[in-house]
């Protein structure tokens, strides 16, 4: 039996967003960075305990503002995938109330957390900072190396299919 769902990857531009997609879907990642403009559409079937899983993976372009989003964009989001880059505070700074945006706004929908680009970081100094600013991340990945970049996508569909 398959089951499809709409999966919208958020966050400020320059975050890594196509990079997370392009390396899950692909296996492949680019140094070249493009502006994503308007909304990119990948899809990528997955196995999740003997269920047929189907993710439809909307890249969509970076706002510094969540709340600026085309609200057409997000109708349907049947998960979140909110990314940040440790090596520019300003794609956090907000982290707060971008994350309750998405909880309130969104309630129906799974969201998890991604600092994306760790292979530039200190990880561990990173982590500490995160936590004097009471900020709780759920994978420290790099599409570049591909860490843990697997790990977001089966994650946030292992919750779908709950």
């Amino acid at each position: 039996m398959s089951n499809t769902k709409k999966i919208v990857l958020v966050g400020h531009f320059g975050v890594g967003k196509s990079s997370l997609i392009k390396r899950f879907v692909e296996n492949v990642f680019s140094d070249n960075y493009l502006v994503t403009i308007g909304v990119h559409i990948s899809k990528k079937e997955l196995e999740l305990n003997g269920s047929q899983l189907t993710l439809v993976i909307w890249d969509i372009e970076g706002k510094d503002d969540l709340k600026k989003l085309r609200p057409a964009y997000l109708i349907g989001t049947s998960g979140f995938i909110y990314v940040i880059d440790p090596t520019r505070p300003q794609t956090y700074e907000h982290f707060k109330d971008e994350y309750d945006f998405l909880t309130i706004g969104f309630p129906q929908a799974k969201l998890v957390t991604v600092a994306n680009k760790t292979d530039l970081i200190d990880l561990e100094a990173f982590k500490k900072q995160l936590t004097l600013k009471h900020i709780s991340i759920d994978f420290f990945t790099s599409a570049k190396n591909g860490t843990e970049v697997d790990e977001v996508f089966f994650e946030l569909g292992k919750q779908l299919v709950s």
